[in-house]
């Protein structure tokens, strides 16, 4: 007789350790959800690969707490953004583009944005910082621990998984299941999630290695130095990227290949060849350190779970790695998720709370795939302005490239086709409105009947603060006892929070009632003068589009949830109506 398979209990299994399961993993340990994460890989990340942290995802370690352990291991927002674009670090630049918020006139947006700053932290930095914090909430963590296939049913999922040490297999019974599990993503494949677009349409290869280049780029410090060089690729120009990893000595270079050739091996000599030209400097000591090669895609789910089980990060928005949006959104979509799997488990909330994560995340992962393929196709301009595209021949190339310096109606055509091709990049590199500008439309978003509020200005490079319900609260910074205090500080940890004026006091009163009724924290803030929270400059006033007397509902993820212009004649009712409807309680 066969001895039956081991099956271990949990309330939920997250599949994967990368940046969106990690941050479901602290997300549920958090609120002291019972989980399991598995990874079939022996520790975290091991080369660099996502980097690029942005305010959003800056916010969420905030809120769990890790944002010092963060910003110690990350190289600094002022150190990321004087862009290069030249044809070697030692050569010519052919171009500078502010970026990541650094110019003067950006930076305020930036500033006013939010209470963090951007900044750069490699993922296998990254990841051990997550993983430490979620193990020391409850998190139970098994590495060597692949991904076999799933049953689901009524009341749970049965997830088959084989220990890679030992070779045997065992069952994992939860009651949900998370695939954060990449862009090759089995449990997406098994769940038959639909997507759409096309994979591998271009291919890269990364070099990570270690040499000192401060000679070269610490007068012009930033994260990426695009390098343009006719002639270094068969039958065409060679634009490679060369990125810091750590100042000034450790670095990634991105490289392309032909995806539909065999993909290249990318030897020791050919990688230090590559290094060589790019930097500019034939007698560079090179130590490298790892190679890979990889596709770049084009794809997105239209829906992120089915039933009990649900997808998160490059398992359903896969792209390539412009505008840093995608262990950013690997994040953000794992915080969206976390909070609503910990009200349903415990019983706060109804499942149909759990439909509006697709309804929430699923147009964000569109949106970012389809703007990070744009960026690329943008790149196009800066090409077509030098005069490299159409022709084969390296010294055509370069004759082309260099005749911007002439005093000729075509070197002045030139220069201005290229101030404008590097104008564009803003939208790769100070895309604010696509970093922090979501607006929800879902089941766990109580509209209040006013019209969304149109953008004064583009949507995709700014940011525009609003109470409108589905969108982020706004930040201001309000005062307490002195200090400074964000409104970002009063919603999240697994809370929510009703921020009002001293006409309001009501919504206290009724906070209070609605928390005791459903067992559900409702925090109510008070603020202004004589109260525990002060609108110090008056920028709460400015921007909570309420009246002193309406109120603000914050999700747990710092989201409106729901917003009254005025105090209602029953505040107790309309709050209640309002949660119950956010958390799908009948």
């Amino acid at each position: 007789m066969a001895q039956a398979m081991e099956i271990i209990e949990t309330d939920v299994l997250v599949v994967g350790s990368g940046p969106a399961g990690l941050t479901t993993a602290v997300g549920l340990a958090s609120q002291g959800v019972d989980h399991i994460v598995i990874t079939k890989y022996q520790w975290t990340a091991n080369t660099p690969r996502a980097h690029i942290t942005n305010q959003g995802s800056m916010e969420i370690f905030r809120d769990f707490g890790v944002l010092p352990e963060v910003l110690e291991k990350a190289t600094p927002h002022y150190m990321m953004g004087d862009t290069v674009f030249c044809t070697s670090l030692t050569g010519e630049e052919i171009g500078r583009v502010r970026t990541w918020g650094l110019h003067p006139q950006r930076e305020a947006d930036y500033v006013m944005a939010s209470p963090t700053e951007n900044c750069d932290i490699p993922q296998n930095l990254l990841e051990p910082i997550l993983l430490a914090r979620a193990a020391e909430q409850g998190s139970k963590v098994r590495f060597n621990t692949e991904f076999i296939s799933y049953a689901d049913d009524a009341n749970g999922v049965t997830t088959t998984v084989r220990d890679r040490v030992t070779g045997s297999e065992y069952q994992i019974r939860s009651k949900y299941l998370v695939g954060a599990d990449g862009g090759r993503s089995k449990v997406v494949e098994q769940a038959g999630l639909p997507m759409e677009g096309q994979m591998d349409v271009a291919g890269s290869m990364n070099i990570v290695f270690k040499a000192d280049l401060s000679q070269y780029v610490a007068h012009r410090p930033s994260v990426l130095y695009w390098v343009l060089q006719p002639g270094s690729t068969i039958g065409g120009i060679g634009l490679g990227l060369v990125r810091m990893v750590r100042p000034w000595n450790e670095w990634l270079i991105v490289w392309g290949y032909d995806i539909n050739q065999p993909a290249p091996v990318v030897t020791d000599e050919m990688a230090i060849d590559l290094v060589r030209n790019l930097v500019g400097d034939q007698n560079l000591k090179v130590e490298i350190t790892s190679t890979s090669v990889w596709g770049n895609n084009k794809m997105y789910a239209k829906e992120y779970n089915k039933g009990r089980v649900f997808a998160m990060g490059d398992a359903t928005h896969r792209h390539p790695p412009s505008n840093g949006l995608g262990s950013n959104t690997s994040v953000q979509d794992a915080y969206n998720l976390a909070w609503k799997l910990s009200y349903v488990l415990k019983g706060q909330a109804g499942t149909g709370l759990l439909d509006s994560y697709t309804a929430e995340r699923a147009p964000v992962g569109k949106q970012i795939v389809l703007r990070a393929n744009k960026s690329i196709e943008e790149f196009g301009a800066i090409l077509q302005a030098l005069g490299v595209l159409g022709t084969n021949d390296p010294k055509a190339m370069q004759t082309n490239i260099d005749s911007r310096r002439d005093n000729t109606p075509e070197g002045a055509k030139r220069r201005a086709e290229l101030k404008t091709a590097l104008e564009l990049k803003d939208y790769e590199f100070n895309a604010h409105g696509v970093e922090l500008g979501q607006r929800y439309a879902s089941s766990a978003v109580v509209k209040d009947g006013t019209p969304e509020p149109a953008f004064t200005r583009d949507s995709e490079l700014f940011y525009h603060p609003t109470t409108w319900p589905g969108a982020r609260v706004p930040h201001v910074w309000l005062g307490k006892n002195g200090f400074k205090v964000s409104t970002k500080d009063l919603g999240g940890y697994g809370k929510f929070a009703l921020l009002t004026g001293i006409s309001g006091a009501p919504w206290e009163k009724a906070a209070s009632a609605v928390s005791k009724e459903l067992g559900v924290d409702v925090s109510a803030y008070i603020i202004g003068p004589g109260h525990e929270y002060t609108d110090l400059y008056d920028d709460w006033a400015r921007v909570r589009e309420v009246n002193e007397d309406g109120c603000v509902l914050v999700r747990p993820d710092n989201y409106v949830g729901w917003r009254s212009m005025s105090i209602s004649s029953d505040p107790q009712k309309a709050l209640l109506e309002a949660m119950k409807s956010i958390l799908s309680r009948k």
